[in-house]
């Protein structure tokens, strides 16, 4: 295959994780070991970005801030949830491209952004421009399909699993055999974080929290819930329950969302810890509630980030590069587990197309009987990624992250409206 010379641009969608930043580190790092790239670039805020052609010189940032990139959180070439709307959107990604000879695109994110980097690729080949497009998986959720799981993943349910033994010494505590805690955390349609709390969990002791774990896979049945915390009270001095904010009901409806959507059509979601709090309250009077939501704590969390999600973020961004390289196009990295009984892991690649706007759900077989805690099979499947830990640098007792000086390319298009 003859060599595709040219310049790369590398972006960033959706919600940012603790990892998201390793992923372009690890691009940045392999594109400089290939002479047919001359340029690396990278898009302000993803698909924004581009539209309006605000791109800076990555090559131009110090070599110290792009290592301080794998432990930053938050997205630091910026990010969106934009949807590009139009053809008239998706010509002007192209114009771009091509009027700064972008020949290697990059695009970092999860279902949406796959489904974004997927179409933009098919628009390049109708217009017989050259272009080779590789999509690096990145979501909390850990719902991609395909990939084994997605970075990101592991730091998120680290956190979780952190704040869970933290809060169980403070209910341990306070509570009286009368305290109920609910811990609300992130997942629109799968509960792969939610059951990620299991990993707080002691070996041997099977009455340690989260006492309840509440997911999107397993209606809500509050008649059966409200049991449940009778019977854990009984036991303990407190129930401490984990749920995922896109718990439904009996119908398929999510207990707590707003009637509003975001750019891609996806309910509005938050509340589902005070909805419970206040269903469940009512039906046992004289028991104390309190309602924790870790919210974007739990995405950038990176003073607990898991050092194995850390090096396959990296990993994925380099393998996006080597791929490209080789001629791939319209593939999106993915991370094969190993079958020998140490854990292991390396890259594969899948379809855009087979990635795009697919939910990857929790496995029922993974999930107890009980409908509310996990069985070895997920802790065998997510005990792994959580492994190691991230040394901060810090400055005055707090940590030091990445700060892009962020120097424009030049624009050469007039302005276009989005």
């Amino acid at each position: 295959m003859a060599e595709l010379v040219g310049n790369v641009l590398v972006g960033q969608s959706g919600g940012p994780t603790s990892v998201i930043n390793a992923s372009v580190a690890g691009v940045i790092a392999e594109a400089l070991n290939h002479e047919c790239i001359e340029e690396i670039y990278g898009a302000q805020n993803g698909v924004l970005g581009i539209l309006q052609e605000d791109l800076i010189d990555l090559a131009a940032e110090s070599q110290q801030q792009i290592r301080a990139l794998k432990h930053t959180p938050g997205a630091a070439l910026g990010t969106c949830r934009y949807k590009l709307k139009k053809q008239q959107d998706f010509e002007r990604v192209l114009e771009v491209f091509k009027a700064h000879n972008i020949r290697y695109f990059f695009y970092i994110g999860g279902n949406d952004s796959q489904d974004t980097a997927d179409k933009i690729s098919k628009l390049a080949q109708q217009q017989n421009y050259e272009l080779r497009v590789i999509g690096v998986p990145k979501t909390i959720d850990n719902d991609l399909p395909i990939t084994d799981h997605t970075p990101g993943y592991a730091s998120a349910v680290k956190y979780l699993a952190t704040a869970v033994r933290e809060v169980a010494c403070d209910n341990e505590a306070m509570g009286q055999g009368d305290l109920v805690s609910i811990i609300e955390v992130m997942g629109r349609s799968a509960g792969w974080i939610a059951a990620g709390a299991a990993l707080a969990k002691r070996r041997d002791h099977p009455h340690d929290p989260p006492h309840l774990i509440l997911l999107p896979e397993i209606p809500f049945d509050q008649e059966k819930v409200v049991e449940d915390i009778r019977r854990v009270l009984k036991r303990e001095k407190y129930c401490l329950i984990v749920v995922a904010e896109g718990l439904v009901d009996g119908d398929g409806n999510y207990v707590a969302a707003d009637g509003a959507t975001d750019a891609f059509g996806h309910a509005t979601l938050g509340g589902a810890g005070d909805v419970l709090a206040d269903i469940l309250g009512q039906a046992l009077p004289g028991v104390k509630f309190r309602v924790a939501k870790p919210g974007l704590l739990q995405r950038c969390g990176a003073h607990v980030a898991s050092k194995t999600d850390v090096a396959e973020a990296y990993l994925a961004g380099q393998a996006a590069v080597e791929a490209a390289i080789n001629g791939e196009t319209d593939k999106m990295v993915t991370l094969l587990r190993g079958d020998g009984d140490q854990y292991t892991t390396e890259t594969g690649l899948a379809p855009l197309a087979d990635v795009a706007n697919s939910v990857k759900k929790l496995p029922r077989e993974w999930i107890n009987e009980d409908g509310v805690s996990m069985n070895f099979q997920f802790i065998r499947y997510a005990q792994p990624l959580i492994q190691g830990e991230v040394v901060l640098p810090h400055d005055n007792g707090v940590p030091v992250f990445a700060r892009l000086d962020k120097v424009r390319v030049d624009k050469v298009l007039p302005a276009y409206e989005v």
